[in-house]
């Protein structure tokens, strides 16, 4: 649980979100998705850092730069865990339009 924790303490922010949305396009270095962003590259790199710390992130530097590449393989379990959820409110919605269903009757 403590990995699942970490990964959705990671997506709970905008930027961090809108940064992998980035990386699925492929790797990227980190001063290049700083520019999309009204924020210094210092706090996009804090923000990589968190994306980083929850494994959804990897970074390598080569020479100067650092390139940063999507690992979503942390994103399967959260999804794992949200699909259970999907069952129950498929049921709860249907349950509510059968009551629904009765009272056109």
């Amino acid at each position: 649980m403590e990995t699942l924790d970490t990964t959705f303490a990671a997506l709970s922010h905008g930027a961090r979100r809108a940064i992998l949305a980035r990386l699925q396009r492929g790797e990227s270095r980190l001063s290049d998705l700083a520019a999309p962003f009204n924020m210094s590259q210092t706090a996009v790199s804090k923000h990589v850092r968190v994306l980083s710390d929850a494994g959804l992130v990897t970074v390598e530097k080569r020479g100067r730069t650092r390139h940063c590449r999507l690992n979503a393989e942390p994103m399967k379990a959260a999804t794992d865990w949200l699909i259970d959820y999907q069952a129950f409110w498929t049921q709860q919605f249907d349950k509510l339009a059968r009551h629904l269903a009765q009272e056109d009757n």
